[in-house]
């Protein structure tokens, strides 16, 4: 019988196979097959076999998977015991991003590579502070005040202390353990190079050797056990990786050691001393443990310097608000804000919450949001966003959006997911990564039997040594993380400077779009239109006109619309109801009002009721046209009575943009739903070579594939729902800050400024994170390409240089950290120019 069942928890082809050959051995299961797109199962059984014995071998395997099934999807309960265990609070996720974009609720190691995982950095675990009393620590409370036992003050403590931080003083607790362990032992052997060692004079060489076992004793079994545990568990699952190495390498020192100890007769003469023990190696497994683990603290402190952009989008986050009930101010928690509060905003203050100003003005410093250096002046009606500074005055803002939904919320979130993606040139790092450890334990084992042939004597001891320094100076942790630290340090600097990347992906396509797709309203204009005037017919009044344009355009939700219907209210016009209300995609709107059908829109919404138009009427139209303006028609009944002017600045960045991402080699075509004459002059002003009026959305749609389908690498920036089929079929979409919601959800880079120079930050980004992601790789390449050879003994014959085990381990815990170090140059790069 054959049955079908669904998988949760792969995310990448090493998974699939994993759970393959799990299922595999399941006693009764004759053949299994897993499909990763699909995350499906298919199991062919002699008899029916629980589900519960499929679940148990994918947990004895180590892996983080759950089986369920066909169709249904994971409860908490079945899932949360595969996390890792631990303390702390917030996500956490494997630097090296072996499982893609999978996040566990605790602290711990991968179960893929053995790496620790990394806290995720979020509102939560910002912190916000709280306070404490100093006799009775159990007193904790979210405000100053006393203590309600014995009345002291509190005092303010860090509301959570990151699992990171955490990580890291544990490590380097074991560290300065495992120094103070292996000095000695390093301090012992050593003396065997003076010729008349004093040692000697106190004890005999077997019992120095003693000594220096019990002195690796911590070392081994405490302070650096978690490498053999990752080393185990890398075997078990097959998830060969620098652990693996490191395990076989020290332990076959430390227990060869331990064997010639207890069993001095079995190894022959070259293995032993004048004295007539044997050669022992527990100062070479102590200090490349040692030395290891000073790499890892080096890179855990390294490493949380890599999401410092989300660190300083964390510290915008104010603890505190202002709120105002009934006339009165009261000082809140962020937590306690609800939608609808009314909140003082004064002087410095950072502002809360997402709102819009219902009293005052004041200049507001956005550039944590935007990038843009230069305060923006903000009064009565205007947005503003939280985490932003406050200038010199106080004004009242109306909470429309508080906690996790406020712009800084979002971003972060953003940049978390981002950071946790897979860019597509990190599968060759782990295509290469998947065949480096056998090859180095085969290199490894190959040194050993070529010394031991050819080696001069003591051959073996030679052979021994050369072996284990093969094994320790093979490291794959640097190339497992030269793409991950770049994209983290990448998007963060993104962040910093209003530019939103969804995924590691789109990060690095945008490095190669040579052909950019632009829409006109709201994208290369300000998206703030305003009517400047009525045309009408001989037989029309303006009155009459404005009254039908805004009867129909008061049930729309276009931006032209609203700047009608507000240019009416102002002009105190009457305002009729409209029935039989229609939106016509790309053309306009249509609707009946007192009985007679209304149509507002374009030249093609006038062929689509078969409106007539004047000749007078049309010519004044084409004239305002050709200046660059937006020109509805409104017919009643079949006949044009009049027309609405409507302007929309053309922002002052756009020209410049437009020109820099011409001189990079990029292409930029406007595509716009407004007529010729308009577009025309817009892309004459701009400079555009090319442009195309009347798009409706299935027609941009049709113009990224056509160009995609040439050959073209396509980006498309647009701020609007007739853009978002584009935005997602485009190679990059790139969706204005300013925009809509469903523009922003198709694309993969957001600008929040909604500035096309925000495109040209993008593309400045992209290049010179993937130039750091090529550097990355080239170091971990070259260093292994060189460093697994020289360890063998190459040189030898010519320069009489070996390798020792100590100094490859050296030189492999600073590889990972040199990778790190060049992704952090990234902080300081400049991607306006």
């Amino acid at each position: 019988m054959t049955h079908t069942y669904t998988i949760h928890g792969m995310t990448c082809n090493g998974c699939r196979s994993h759970v393959e050959q799990a299922l595999s051995k399941v006693d009764g299961v004759v053949k299994a097959f897993v499909d990763l797109e699909k995350a499906e199962a298919t199991i062919e059984m002699e008899t029916h076999i629980p589900i519960e014995k499929f679940q148990a071998a994918l947990e004895k395997d180590g892996g983080t998977y759950s089986i369920h099934p066909h169709g249904e999807a994971p409860s908490l309960a079945k899932t949360s015991k595969q996390q890792p265990k631990g303390e702390g609070t917030g996500t956490f996720y494997c630097p090296m991003h072996c499982e893609g974009d999978k996040t566990y609720d605790a602290p711990g190691d991968c179960p893929v590579c053995g790496m620790d995982l990394v806290e995720e950095v979020n509102l939560t675990t910002g912190s916000s502070t709280q306070y404490t009393c100093p006799m009775h620590p159990e007193v904790v409370r979210n405000e100053p005040g006393d203590c309600p036992i014995c009345g002291m003050d509190l005092v303010s403590v860090q509301g959570n202390v990151s699992a990171e931080e955490k990580k890291y003083k544990g490590l380097l607790r074991k560290l300065w353990l495992a120094v103070a362990f292996t000095l000695p032992i390093f301090l012992i052997a050593m003396s065997e190079m003076l010729s008349e060692n004093p040692l000697y004079d106190l004890l005999a060489l077997r019992y120095w050797n003693w000594i220096q076992f019990g002195l690796s004793i911590p070392v081994v079994f405490y302070a650096t056990w978690m490498f053999f545990e990752r080393a185990y568990r890398s075997v078990k699952t097959w998830n060969l990786n620098m652990f693996t190495l490191i395990g076989i390498g020290a332990g076959v020192a430390w227990l060869f050691s331990l064997f010639g100890m207890l069993f001095p007769d079995v190894f022959p003469g070259q293995f032993k001393t004048e004295a007539g023990t044997v050669h022992v190696y527990f100062e070479t497994a102590t200090v490349i443990l040692t030395l290891v683990l000073l790499g890892q603290v080096l890179e855990a402190r390294a490493h949380s310097r890599t999401n410092s952009a989300i660190k300083e989008l964390l510290k915008l986050a104010p603890n505190k608000a202002t709120r105002i009930v009934d006339g009165k101010e009261e000082s809140i928690s962020i937590e306690q804000i609800q939608l609808g509060d009314l909140l003082r905003v004064k002087p410095g203050d950072k502002i809360p919450v997402d709102g819009v100003i219902t009293e005052g003005e004041s200049s507001v410093d956005e550039s944590m949001i935007t990038g843009e250096p230069i305060p923006v002046s903000k009064g009565e009606g205007d947005r503003v966003s939280s985490g932003t500074i406050n200038g010199k005055q106080s004004f009242i803002v109306k909470a429309e959006k508080v906690g996790n939904d406020t712009l800084l919320s979002q971003i972060i979130d953003m940049v978390n997911k981002a950071s946790r993606s897979q860019a597509p040139i990190q599968k060759l790092a782990d295509k290469i990564s998947g065949y480096f450890v056998p090859i180095v334990v085969l290199v490894s084992v190959t040194t050993f039997i070529v010394w031991a042939i050819y080696g001069p004597e003591p051959a073996y001891v030679y052979a021994l040594v050369n072996a284990i320094a093969v094994l320790i100076i093979a490291c794959p942790c640097a190339l497992g993380l030269a793409t991950p630290m770049s994209v983290m340090v990448g998007v963060g600097k993104g962040a910093q400077n209003g530019v939103l990347i969804k995924n590691a992906e789109a990060l690095e396509k945008m490095d190669t779009i040579d052909t950019l797709i632009i829409d006109k309203t709201g994208t290369i204009t300000e998206g703030k239109p305003s009517v400047e005037r009525i045309g009408i017919s001989e037989n029309a009044s303006k009155e009459e006109v404005l009254e039908y344009i805004v009867a129909v355009n008061q049930l729309s939700e276009h931006p032209l619309a609203e700047a009608t219907v507000r240019f009416g209210k102002e002009n105190n016009v009457k305002i009729l109801k409209a029935t039989n209300f229609h939106s016509v995609t790309g053309k306009g709107v249509t609707g009946t009002v007192h009985g007679k059908k209304i149509a507002l829109g374009n030249e093609k919404l006038m062929e689509e009721v078969e409106a007539s138009v004047s000749e007078a009427l049309q010519k004044e139209i084409t004239e305002a046209q050709q200046k660059g303006k937006t020109v509805p028609y409104l017919s009643v009944d079949g006949i044009a009575i009049g027309y609405v002017v409507i302007g929309d600045k053309i922002k002052e960045t756009s020209k410049k943009a437009i020109e820099e991402l011409q001189k990079s080699g990029v292409e930029v075509i406007m595509l716009t739903g407004d007529n010729h004459d308009t577009a025309q002059a817009v892309a004459l002003e701009l400079d555009l070579t090319e442009f195309k009026a009347e798009m409706l959305p299935q027609d941009k749609l049709d113009e990224v594939a056509r160009l995609q389908n040439e050959g073209r690498k396509v980006a498309m920036a647009g701020d609007g729902i007739n853009d978002a089929p584009a935005l997602a079929k485009s190679d990059v979409g790139i969706a204005m800050g300013t925009g809509t919601d469903v523009a922003i959800e198709s694309a993969a880079i957001t600008l929040v400024k909604g500035d096309l120079h925000g495109i040209v930050k993008a593309r400045n980004l992209s290049i010179k994170v993937m130039r750091n992601i090529k550097q990355n790789l080239f170091f971990a390449l070259i260093y292994n390409t060189l460093g697994v050879p020289i360890a063998a003994g190459v040189l030898f014959p010519f320069f009489g240089i070996l390798l020792s085990p100590m100094i490859a381990a050296l030189a492999m815990s600073f590889s990972s950290v040199s990778v790190i170090a060049n992704a952090l140059r990234l902080r300081s790069t400049n991607i306006d120019l």
